[in-house]
């Protein structure tokens, strides 16, 4: 099969197309042939090897797996003797960083837990841009942030991945929500249907004088202390991804500066799962969440697709599709 591979860290040109051997799914896994995968952040922190972190966990000195791509769909086309919920010919996507990855190929192996049946309502392309940006946001704004129905919920970043799924869902939960983008991106995000739209580059949403019940800071370019007065008394600001600086000032300062009763400060790693994956299925199936796809490109041209992911010029999900999707 054809699939991206690396073997150094390094920038998306380490990455080569080769033809490699087809996996073969384990007694609990199937084998998707990949119709469409995701571009996400991710990915180029485990090209780069950076930060530090993801070369203590995925090979010191090199990959330890050389393909990466975590966001899939596609249609099984085998599976293992332990696997019950899925069968050969079913239309399915999910999240394989549990599966150790694989998605940028022409076929993956992945946990069953891993993968749901795919939306009637989306393509395969609309959905591979679902799964990780639509869980991050999920686990940020209900379990981390535990967002209440009438609250104010501010998105910043509202134009990427995380952040255009964040509007959505807040919005589906019942709250208020104000999504914070550039100038080039606000038609895009007003689409997306947020109560309000902030152009950064106009109003500084820290110094506007308005406050939130929950911001969840999906870009994190500026310190999370800018935000405190942003928040309400007993407000929650929630960091997803951002910088490792920005990630360790808000593990170790924000901690700090969490009051019991009043405003906390928090980040997360994500955990999938298959109760999750389900739950963004259904709202996709009731209309109420859409992928916001920026651009399909060939397998071929996922260094490209990295580079403007990592320039910051996506707006919402990049996506690679297949020849045979």
């Amino acid at each position: 099969m054809k699939a991206m591979v690396y073997h150094r860290y390094g920038p998306p040109d380490v990455l080569t197309c080769a033809d490699v051997p087809q996996p073969t799914p384990g007694d609990n896994e199937v084998l998707v042939r990949v119709h469409a995968a995701g571009v996400n952040a991710g990915d180029w922190h485990l090209l780069r090897g950076s930060p530090f972190l993801v070369r203590l966990m995925f090979g010191l000195r090199r990959p330890k797996r050389p393909i990466i791509g975590s966001d899939v769909a596609g249609q099984i086309d085998a599976v293992g003797s332990k696997v019950t919920r899925l069968k050969p010919g079913d239309a399915v996507f999910g999240e394989l960083s549990s599966s150790g990855f694989g998605a940028f190929a022409e076929y993956a192996c992945a946990r069953e837990e891993a993968l749901v049946r795919k939306p009637d309502n989306l393509s395969f392309a609309e959905a591979a841009g679902v799964p990780l940006a639509a869980l991050t946001a999920l686990q940020g704004l209900r379990d981390v942030g535990q967002i209440q129905p009438g609250q104010k919920v501010l998105v910043n970043g509202a134009s990427g991945g995380v952040g255009s799924f964040a509007v959505q869902l807040a919005r589906s939960l019942g709250a208020e929500v104000t999504g914070v983008c550039s100038t080039s991106k606000v038609d895009m995000v007003r689409a997306l249907g947020p109560d309000h739209v902030i152009d950064y580059t106009q109003e500084d949403v820290t110094r506007s004088g308005r406050q939130y019940d929950l911001i969840l800071d999906a870009a994190a370019y500026r310190p999370f202390s800018d935000y405190q007065r942003a928040l309400t008394p007993t407000g929650t600001y929630v960091l997803v991804g951002g910088a490792t600086k920005r990630l360790l000032q808000v593990m170790i300062m924000g901690a700090m500066r969490s009051k019991k009763g009043g405003q906390q400060f928090k980040t997360f790693i994500l955990q999938s799962k298959l109760t999750n994956l389900q739950f963004i299925k259904e709202l996709v199936e009731a209309g109420k969440l859409k992928p916001a796809i920026d651009r399909c490109y060939p397998l071929e041209e996922l260094p490209t697709a990295l580079r403007q992911l990592e320039a910051g010029q996506a707006r919402g999900k990049a996506v690679i599709a297949l020849a045979h999707g």
